[in-house]
């Protein structure tokens, strides 16, 4: 599933190209993803002006003055830049054209979203309750202590909760308690704050070196120019079961937590 870094790659790879465009024409070619897509769409949007593209957690908001478009990826999707005349394939269920340039979802599994917001889209119900933006002034080990107190869930749990801190997948979660010497396993409530310093710390260095590299591309992601991530190649735990630490060379170890592949380092993560 695009995480945070997927999803500001995104950003960054079409909000260049598509700011200060005016839309020319709409096509949406499913009856709804996720939630029922705005049948409206186009008569809301032609003529529009983009002013801007920002990013929530892991959705995509596009500004249009008078509303906006709110887009989740969900599990497989992607956004491409095309030009207008590219032939619309299985899985391309939404376009918005500006003038020569096409922006089209792709989304086989059909787990995204693509919803028309009018008024503050800060309040629509899948944002208001989302946590704390992991790049932002605001994310301090302060505030993490603060929404982690009495928490007997496993830290790793704890930093993937969306109310907690937004956009720290299963990837970017264990690759960032390795950075940070952090067991995965460890009680988020007993987190001294000198750990959750270094935590911190980690969890915006991985993400940053994964925006730097593309994003990570197991399976499904890539970016709007149609290229998969690289970050899965500098990844330190993930997806490394059995290999030795790149720091002390103690074999990886991988358990299941919350249904999900825990990677972890047992000598460097206390």
């Amino acid at each position: 599933m695009p995480e945070l870094p997927e999803v500001e790659v995104t950003r960054r790879g079409i909000a260049p190209a598509l700011t200060g465009r005016k839309v020319t024409t709409v096509a949406l070619r499913a009856p709804a993803l996720r939630y029922p897509l705005p049948s409206d769409l186009a008569r809301k949007l032609c003529d529009r002006t983009l002013a801007g593209i920002a990013r929530r957690g892991k959705y995509l908001l596009l500004d249009f003055g008078v509303g906006t478009v709110l887009l989740h990826l969900g599990m497989s999707g992607t956004l491409r830049l095309l030009p207008p005349a590219t032939a619309a394939g299985r899985h391309d269920h939404a376009d918005i054209v500006f003038g020569d340039l096409l922006l089209r979802l792709n989304d086989p599994r059909r787990f995204g979203a693509l919803l028309w917001i009018e008024g503050d889209v800060r309040e629509h119900p899948l944002l208001r309750e989302l946590g704390m933006e992991p790049l932002e002034r605001g994310f301090t080990a302060k505030a993490l202590q603060l929404r982690l107190a009495g928490r007997t869930a496993a830290i790793k749990q704890a930093i993937m909760d969306s109310h907690v801190v937004v956009g720290v997948g299963n990837i970017y979660a264990s690759e960032s308690l390795f950075r940070a010497g952090i067991d995965p396993r460890r009680a988020a409530g007993k987190v001294s704050l000198a750990r959750l310093e270094k935590l911190v710390a980690a969890i915006r260095d991985t993400l940053r070196a994964a925006i730097r590299a593309g994003g990570s591309s197991l399976r499904d992601f890539f970016g709007c120019d149609g290229d998969p991530g690289h970050f899965q190649l500098e990844h330190l735990v993930y997806g490394r079961a059995d290999e030795p630490c790149r720091q002390c060379g103690t074999s990886i170890r991988t358990i299941r937590q919350g249904q999900r592949a825990s990677y972890f380092c047992p000598r460097c993560q206390r």
